[in-house]
């Protein structure tokens, strides 16, 4: 099937110039013209155009993605194959950003006062002052926030590394049942739930079944905090949350 200059740039979102313009430089020539000059797309054309807007998203030149197509020895398999693993990793830095971004809103929520050096090495390359007014706006008139601030507002250095490795140390063995195949509702998967929920007691603020229970459920609605559990294990939000539902249950 034969397709208009105007029908593949409707369809593929991109601008009748930079189709003309990518005739014009040889990186998507169409496959046919009519009569009169007009230009005319196949089924093959639209598959490499496809693959130019991949490599473009993830910030190639032109020039390289004309060098990448063009190679004899790779095939349509090889580039899906290529575009699957770059697209993967991009993900994962994304997923780490965000990671990064709730632990700043969490700190600037509670007030954190450390030395540019000592935000570096609890919190990496993100600054902790950064989303201030969401996390304000999303906790601030809570009873948690006000708790939180309070006690946490003389936390060292030492005390947020401290909570820091609790908290990993607690993820690891929270991956290893998961990784074990037992169910979520299964004992050991509850007492870390029940462990999960003692963590924030005790470093943040009284965190009862209710609360926790609507924080599984925060986890899985808000995008931001999935990505968090998803980056230290895939499927680790949804586990994690009917893991703390089970343990509210069985508890009540």
């Amino acid at each position: 099937m034969a397709y208009t200059v105007g029908q593949v740039a409707k369809a593929a979102r991109v601008t009748v110039r930079t189709l003309h313009h990518y005739d014009e430089i040889g990186l998507l020539s169409p496959g046919g013209r009519t009569p009169a000059g007009y230009r005319r797309y196949d089924d093959a054309d639209l598959e490499r155009l496809q693959h130019i807007r991949f490599y473009r998203e993830l910030g190639f030149p032109l020039e390289e993605i004309a060098a990448i197509l063009d190679d004899p020895d790779a095939d349509p398999a090889a580039h899906l194959r290529r575009q699957h693993e770059l697209l993967t990793d991009r993900i994962g830095r994304l997923r780490e950003m965000v990671a990064a971004i709730e632990i700043a809103m969490e700190a600037r929520r509670m007030e954190i006062r450390l030395t540019p050096e000592e935000r570096f090495e609890v919190f990496g390359d993100f600054d902790p002052d950064a989303h201030a007014e969401e996390a304000e706006r999303r906790w601030g008139d809570s009873d948690a926030y006000r708790e939180s601030t309070r006690r946490t507002a003389g936390y060292s250095k030492e005390d947020w590394l401290r909570n820091k490795a609790e908290n990993e140390e607690w993820g690891r063995r929270f991956v290893e049942v998961m990784a074990s195949g037992v169910p979520a509702d299964s004992p050991a998967a509850m007492a870390l739930a029940e462990e999960h929920r003692q963590l924030i007691t005790r470093w943040f603020y009284d965190c009862s079944y209710e609360v926790h229970t609507g924080l599984a459920d925060l986890y899985v609605a808000d995008p931001r905090f999935t990505a968090h559990y998803e980056q230290i294990a895939p499927g680790m939000t949804a586990y994690l949350a009917e893991a703390i539902h089970a343990n509210a249950i069985s508890r009540a």
